[in-house]
């Protein structure tokens, strides 16, 4: 038997009949052997989604490239295909917070989270020692008012020169040049310590606090040019007691913010989110 090799479509386009079975011709016609298959259709906006899982002959990806190139004109599809076994390149930015990094450090070593860490950026040293500790090299980009713009020019140029796939915000508390934005547009993965579109910016525990919320809740969503309004990809929640205090607000968040960072980056990793407009669908 040939040697085969795992890969993974990721579809994106009006809705029309056809789409799945013309999809499945071409996949069959280059000998794929699918095993997951997953599809959606917004019925509101008429799109529809689609991500599927096979196995392919040794190198009939190239034939089947060409097949669905063709087919993404006729069809006004968005298309991905990619081997399953890819390890993408993600750049971690942090600030002083240590819970989200460590979490995604000891996931990424268990093999958790599939893919490559060239670096971790951060505007201060305090994390540094936790860098060295996974053998993971760590840059200090010290960000001040008076430097912003040459700190961040000098970011793009790091990001650039790593081959940055994916960029993970674990707690980077710096707001990114709208310009960096749009470059790494929904490759820009930020945790949001609120359950968004509540309590957006700045010391959103407090603000959840002085509001007698009972619950607290964390975001994972796609860094956009409009603060904390990205594409959402992840949230999940915790219980708030009358007797709580904002200390006991941040611990409870803490944890939340690790699971939902978690299982969003994973999502991503896999290729699991789709976006359309401000919206995502998540093959989870």
């Amino acid at each position: 038997m040939n040697e085969r090799a795992e890969f993974r479509l990721t579809v994106s386009c009006p809705d029309r009949l056809g789409i799945v079975a013309r999809v499945a011709r071409l996949i069959a016609d280059a000998e794929g052997w699918i095993t997951e298959a997953a599809q959606h259709t917004d019925t509101e906006a008429h799109w529809f989604f689609m991500r599927w899982v096979f196995s392919l002959p040794a190198g009939r990806d190239t034939d089947l490239s060409g097949s669905l190139g063709d087919l993404a004109g006729e069809f006004a599809m968005q298309w991905s295909l990619l081997r399953t076994d890819a390890r993408p390149r993600v750049v971690i930015l942090v600030s002083r917070e240590p819970h989200c990094l460590t979490d995604l450090l000891a996931r990424w070593r268990s093999g958790e989270l599939p893919m490559e860490i060239p670096a971790i950026l951060s505007n201060h040293r305090v994390l540094e020692e936790v860098a060295s500790c996974y053998g993971i090299p760590f840059e200090h980009l010290p960000v001040a008012r008076e430097t912003r713009a040459e700190a961040f020019s000098l970011l793009r140029e790091r990001l650039d020169l790593l081959g940055a796939d994916t960029v993970v915000l674990a707690r980077y508390m710096q707001i990114l040049p709208p310009d960096l934005c749009s470059e790494f547009r929904h490759r820009v993965i930020n945790i949001h310590h609120s359950f968004l579109p509540s309590f957006i910016g700045a010391r959103p525990y407090h603000q959840a606090f002085a509001r007698g919320v009972k619950l607290i809740g964390a975001t994972c969503h796609y860094v956009t040019e409009d603060l904390d309004a990205g594409p959402i990809i992840e949230q999940d929640v915790a219980r708030i007691r009358h007797d709580d205090q904002v200390e006991d607000l941040i611990r409870k968040g803490r944890d939340v913010e690790r699971w939902v960072l978690a299982r969003g980056l994973r999502y991503h990793l896999e290729g699991r989110v789709l976006t359309h407009g401000n919206k995502t669908i998540v093959f989870d």
